[in-house]
Parts: C-alpha cells; structure tokens; sequence
C-alpha cells in the first residue's frame, strides 16, 4: 500500500509544472518550439526581454553577447564547411579524411568550450549572479536547440 502511495505522489509530482516556470516568460522558455521560433525571429531581442538589464547592466552585457555571438557564429560556419564537404561527396570517406574530419570539429568545438568559458566570465562580472545565471541558462538551450536542429538533418558519413 505504501509503495502504490509513494508511486502516485511522485508521478503526480513529476507532472506537475515545475514551480520555476511560474511566470509567462519563463515558462515559454521551456517551450522548445517556442524558443526555437523566438530564436529565429530575433534572438537578441528574445534575450532582452527575458533578462530586463538595466541601462548599466546592458552596457556591460551587449559587448560580451556580442563577442560571444561572432565566435559561434565562426565556430558554426566552420563547422558547417566540414560537414557539407562530407555530404557533397555523397560515397564513402577515407579514413586520412575521417581523421581530418574529426580534427576539424574537435578544433571548432574547443573554441567553443573557450567562447563559452570568456562568457561566463564576462557575464558574471557584467550583471548579477541570478540575471547572469538565467541568461547562460538561455544561452545553453539556445545552443541545445541549435545543434539538435543541425545533428537532425545531418546523415552520418559512409
């Protein structure tokens, strides 16, 4: 009997909304679709609204945003580059070009582990710890959506 009680409290518990989402803003952002569209439409204007800086805190957020934003944007073409090298091929890949492949991806994605690193480091000086905290949040399902979106439509090599 205790275990059924047990069972049903915590599946009870487990569909509920998470007490974190209580406001429209961040509720939406656990809305993957939603932060995808978001994202699309105007992402820069989508994190402002979910952050609310003030006039000093956005002058010191924008310019690490900003700087983050041009890495990944290279990061992200670099990548891109490999790998539509790899599907315009459309046969088999030789393994001096596999490794070169892998190199290629392990260099764009240490550059973005060292992108994100100077954020944190950026953000957390430029606003407080709980505005800074919730945009690198964004910041990271922005990324998740992102590479989910490019791993979806992506075949893997032959």
């Amino acid at each position: 009997m205790r275990n059924s009680v047990a069972v049903l409290l915590l599946a009870a518990a487990m569909s509920a909304p998470p007490s974190f989402a209580a406001d429209n803003s961040a509720a939406s952002v656990t809305d993957m679709q939603a932060l995808r569209a978001a994202v699309r439409a105007d992402k820069k204007a989508y994190v402002a609204s979910l952050l609310a800086l003030t006039p000093d805190e956005e002058k010191k957020f924008w310019p690490a945003y900003e700087a983050y934003q041009r890495t990944m944007d290279i990061t992200g073409r670099e990548k891109n580059v490999t790998i539509m090298g790899v599907i315009g091929q459309d046969k088999p890949v030789s393994d001096p070009y596999a490794k070169q492949i892998a190199k290629d991806i392990m260099v764009a994605d240490d550059m973005e582990a060292k992108a994100r690193h100077t954020l944190y480091s950026r953000v957390m000086r430029a606003l407080p710890a709980v505005k800074a905290v919730r945009y690198l949040q964004l910041e990271n399902k922005i990324r998740a959506v992102q590479a989910y979106d490019m791993a979806e439509s992506l075949p893997l090599i032959k």
